[in-house]
């Protein structure tokens, strides 16, 4: 939820904001007509309250006909102050309800438009050449018996899959690897949840125009995740948390789910869009001064570990129309696949302000001893996709795969993956 002192002193920044994504500025009008209702009615109905006082004192002095006139005045007072009361609790509804359909607003700089619209950043690291056809990852995957597409959709359907042998053990290293780099600077990590309840979902802001792409079980009413995200926003919802020794840092290993309703016919070969993958979630609790440097400390966490994978990469800026609401701002980092000619995200982070902890009532103590919302943000240190990128950049003629030297000590000193049929 966007913050309402923001609302009333600087509607039109948010206006630009709600244009700049492609979404209602109607919501802001909305928004700003139902709170200027709400605060009428409760300082009439607290002005009438000070009156009913008053009257209160003259009905007990009174008597005869003066007191039933008082009376009469007194009963007819407490039936407005009843009726402001409801109006003040319509309006708050209304409020409500328009205030949370408002994105949160975009970071100055952030590029307006859709998915078409980001920024190039930098590109980092030379692409990949051959001397020979290079091989998709699917095709190397499977000559490595790495991965087995058709035992999956055989046991779960389609864009499921079974990772084997040297792809199970190459997508643990990988999330060791990350998992070691988030200890080294200072996350806890957490195995999270993967169903939440709608609050929490809600909360994050996953309800909204997505969430089509989200499981839902009705007969728990709880919702499969798409992120541990989810998980991490919610595990101090309703919490004043004590940032006086820095920010509050966890790293998410979970299995994430997604429907991927919206992507028929795209991505169906291979494991780059599947409805189930593993992935390590780093989340940062900061004040909200520090958010953007804290955003840009993620994106360097990101970039070694491509960088350790010895991948070729490119940093983007999101455009607005492609952030979710929940993110001011958004990277993305994408990966050059040789096979396909093009970049591929392979990580985000977001810096969503204080946006979620609004939503999810997660607060730290000010100075002054008043409490106030944190800023939160996320983003995705290794996820399964990454096998994608690493499998097809470091193929070599014969089927095999080198090894990152990075990730050779978690597969006992292995330099080469090497096909097994």
């Amino acid at each position: 939820m966007i913050d309402p002192q923001l609302l009333r002193d600087n509607p039109e920044a948010i206006r630009d904001s709600q244009r700049a994504r492609g979404a209602a500025a109607e919501l802001v009008d909305v928004a700003l007509a139902a709170d200027i209702n709400r605060r009428s009615a409760i300082s009439e109905s607290e002005s009438l309250r000070a009156t009913q006082k008053i009257l209160g004192k003259l009905v007990a002095q009174a008597s005869g006909n003066e007191k039933a006139t008082l009376l009469s005045e007194a009963q007819e007072l407490a039936m407005r102050v009843k009726a402001l009361a409801q109006q003040a609790a319509d309006a708050e509804v209304e409020f409500t309800r328009a205030a949370r359909g408002i994105a949160n607003p975009i970071i100055h700089g952030v590029p307006a438009g859709g998915e078409e619209n980001f920024v190039t950043l930098r590109e980092v690291g030379q692409k990949p050449t051959f001397e020979f056809e290079p091989r998709d990852h699917l095709e190397l995957g499977e000559l490595l018996r790495a991965i087995d597409m058709t035992r999956g959709a055989k046991v779960s359907g389609s864009r499921f899959y079974f990772l084997r042998g040297i792809g199970a053990r190459l997508e643990i290293a990988l999330m060791n690897l990350a998992l070691d780099t988030a200890l080294g600077h200072g996350f806890e990590p957490l195995i999270t949840p993967t169903l939440v309840r709608p609050e929490i979902m809600d909360g994050t802001g996953f309800l909204g125009e997505h969430s089509d792409e989200i499981y839902y079980l009705p007969a728990d009413d709880l919702y499969l995740t798409g992120t541990s995200e989810v998980a991490l926003a919610g595990f101090h919802s309703d919490e004043i948390l004590d940032l006086t020794g820095g920010p509050v840092r966890y790293a998410g290993w979970s299995t994430c789910y997604r429907r991927e309703a919206g992507s028929g016919g795209k991505d169906t070969r291979g494991i780059l869009r599947v409805h189930q993958f593993n992935k390590l979630e780093m989340f940062s609790y900061v004040l909200p001064e520090q958010a953007e440097a804290e955003h840009e400390r993620l994106v360097a966490l990101q970039e070694s570990m491509l960088q350790a994978c010895e991948l070729s990469y490119r940093v983007i800026d999101v455009a607005a129309g492609d952030l979710g609401s929940s993110a001011a701002r958004k990277f993305d980092i994408e990966a050059w696949v040789p096979t396909q000619g093009t970049y591929r995200e392979l990580t985000s982070t977001s810096n969503c302000t204080t946006y979620q902890a609004r939503r999810l009532d997660t607060r730290y103590r000010t100075e002054s001893g008043k409490t106030a919302p944190v800023a939160t943000l996320n983003g995705t240190l290794a996820t399964t996709r990454w096998l994608v990128a690493i499998l097809e950049t470091h193929q070599q003629a014969d089927g095999s795969v080198r090894v990152p030297a990075p990730l050779r000590p978690y597969l006992g000193g292995l330099e080469v993956m090497e096909p097994a049929l």
